[in-house]
C-alpha cells in the first residue's frame, strides 16, 4: 500500500467518524427536546400476546390541562421466562 492510498483511506476514515458523531448529536438532541405532559396514566396496553422481541404498545393519559391524549411507541415485550 502507497502513502497516497494509506492517506486517502485515512482521509476518509475520519470523514466516516465525523458524519457518526454528528449523526449522534442530532439523535440525543432529538431525544433530549421530547417532554410529555404526563397528569395521570389511563391505560397502557401492547400486542405483545407473550411474544419476546419488540411489539408495539399505546398508552392513554391525561395531560396537565385535562385533555385525554393517545402515544403509540415501540418497546420490549414484558416475555416470562421462556425456557423450562
Amino acid at each position: 500500500m502507497n502513502w497516497k492510498t494509506l492517506a486517502t483511506a485515512s482521509f476518509f476514515a475520519v470523514l466516516n467518524v465525523a458524519a457518526f458523531s454528528a449523526h449522534a448529536d442530532d439523535i440525543n438532541q432529538s431525544q433530549a427536546r421530547t417532554h410529555l405532559d404526563i397528569k395521570k396514566v389511563i391505560s397502557i396496553v401492547d400486542n405483545g400476546g407473550g411474544n419476546c422481541g419488540i411489539v408495539n404498545a399505546r398508552m392513554t393519559y391525561l395531560d396537565s390541562s385535562g385533555t385525554q391524549k393517545v402515544l403509540d411507541y415501540s418497546k420490549f415485550a414484558e416475555c416470562g421466562n421462556q425456557g423450562s
